[in-house]
């Protein structure tokens, strides 16, 4: 399973860089909205490709189109177990007689028999029977090759059934941490492969390294130890220079929170001019400061598989250092932009709760929603400002980790809005250059109110909320799964009121 997966890995890989090569995707400052407009075209692309194929090996094998891509289907979902609905058309060669027998069959095989419709064939004695039924997909392929092999059908064609009933009531999306190593699926592999003005394209031994260690990330799988990179004297010498020229930005331009944390980090010497940060001491950092943890990513995320990480308070960080000759800006996210823009942010409660809200905004959204949330992702966490009483300050990861953008977002070149994420959802932006325009919010929890308020107006037609217990996302569909949020809410609410009896004592 392993190397299939990988295979199809590179097979998607193969199909986006082609892609971006023949259409002049840009390379360069990529963004999530664009990712997320990208991804949707790909998957239209290889719908349309399974089709042509389901219709050529349905005229070599003799099976219908639906047969071929439920086989399909199958082995690339073996352990799915969910109810499908389905219909069939049987012909009864010896009359009606046979037909309590092929039902007794499809119960036997945990099928639910949901509707049962005959005619006479066209051919003498014979019956067209229309059977629709719920079962999960390896029962009904069984099912199929059970009836084919008897003597009693002359026919059976499986049909695509439009109108009914138990198919996955939810779109499929992560309920478990551990499902994030279904989602690490990238939209181009290796950057300095593909770009020609990117700053490694030219260096052989640096495109190797990166792949070195973007197969490191590949290997990872949840719970593992996040892997230690042994960076080399001239990575090491990348972060200092930027390290060091942040260190002289922050007091002036980052936003309070940031830089009490980035204190912090530097005062358990985890932040160190001399040397990169290894990921596994930073997600121990964060998990003792708000709950979130690393995992490691070979680059650049698809918009849907980045933001649903959040949602299980996991951020999918890259390990790489962007090349030597380009220390101050670099085409596509890396450890240092990692590190120095987004980590120090993550460990603050409120801006943690706030990424967390973005990511399980993405789970079950259309792809319309997506490049919304993926555009006020851009203009938030990348690249948002915020007021500190009459100064305006920058938490946003794009500026932290690029002095020139950072110096541009604070200067009078640029335009200023109030951040409203009905209006910035739909903000058309380019990535080429610095931003024309930036959004400031009046502080964390402003931009979080009004975030949650955007999102209740959202189409996806249910609520999730994470279980921090289990780490698993919970959908609240049912009278028992909210009487259960409720109970679990009533007790916090028990403990809070206690605190806050006993602190009124304690001061009378």
């Amino acid at each position: 399973m392993a190397v299939a997966a990988a295979q199809k890995n590179r097979e998607m890989f193969a199909i986006k860089k082609s892609y971006s090569i023949e259409n002049g995707y840009p390379a360069r400052r990529r963004s999530l909205v664009d990712d997320a407009r990208f991804e949707t075209l790909v998957v239209k692309q290889t719908k349309q490709s399974v089709l042509e194929e389901a219709r050529q090996r349905a005229n070599d094998f003799g099976l219908t189109e639906e047969e071929v891509v439920l086989a399909r289907t199958i082995s690339e979902n073996p352990d799915d177990q969910s109810l499908q609905s389905a219909a069939m058309v049987l012909r009864l060669k010896e009359g009606m007689t046979t037909l309590p027998r092929i039902l007794k069959t499809i119960e036997n095989f945990k099928g639910q028999v949901a509707h049962v419709e005959t005619r006479p064939s066209k051919r003498d004695n014979q019956f067209d029977v229309l059977v629709k039924v719920n079962m999960s997909r390896h029962n009904l392929a069984s099912l199929i090759r059970n009836l084919r092999q008897g003597s009693s059908l002359g026919g059976l064609t499986l049909l695509q059934d439009k109108t009914n009933a138990v198919t996955v009531k939810d779109p499929w999306f992560p309920r478990h941490a551990s499902d994030l190593d279904n989602c690490n699926h990238l939209m181009t592999k290796y950057e300095p492969d593909l770009d020609m003005s990117h700053p490694g394209f030219a260096d052989k031994e640096y495109r190797a390294r990166r792949k070195l260690i973007a197969e490191i990330a590949f290997a990872y799988k949840y719970g593992d130890p996040i892997p230690s990179i042994p960076y080399t004297e001239t990575e090491n010498e990348t972060w200092r220079r930027v390290f060091n020229t942040l260190v002289d930005l922050v007091p002036k331009h980052a936003c309070k929170e940031y830089q009490r944390v980035f204190k912090k980090l530097t005062e358990e010497k985890i932040f160190q001019p001399h040397c990169v940060p290894q990921l596994q001491e930073v997600s121990d950092f964060l998990k003792r400061n708000t709950g979130f943890t690393l995992r490691p990513a070979a680059g650049l995320l698809t918009a849907r598989d980045f933001l649903s990480s959040l949602a299980f308070r996991i951020f999918q960080s890259t390990q790489y250092i962007r090349h030597i000759n380009s220390p101050y800006h670099t085409p596509e996210p890396d450890a240092i932009h990692e590190l120095l823009g987004h980590m120090p942010l993550l460990a603050d409660p409120s801006f943690a709760q706030f990424s967390q809200e973005i990511g399980l905004a993405s789970l079950g959204a259309s792809d319309e929603e997506i490049e919304k949330l993926s555009t006020i992702y851009w203009f938030t966490v990348e690249f948002g400002l915020c007021k500190e009483g009459n100064e305006t300050k920058a938490y946003g990861a794009g500026l932290l980790s690029a002095y020139g953008e950072l110096l541009h977002a604070l200067s009078d070149k640029c335009e200023h809005r109030p951040f409203e994420p009905s209006t910035t959802a739909v903000q058309p932006y380019q990535d080429q250059e610095y931003q024309p325009i930036y959004y400031v919010a009046n502080s964390f929890e402003d931009a979080k109110e009004k975030f949650r308020r955007w999102v209740s107006t959202m189409s996806r037609p249910f609520e999730v909320r994470f279980n921090p217990h289990t780490q698993n996302v919970e959908v609240l569909d049912s009278v028992e799964r909210l009487e259960g949020a409720v109970s679990q809410l009533n007790i916090e609410l028990t403990h809070l009121t206690n605190a806050i009896n006993k602190m009124k004592t304690s001061f009378a």
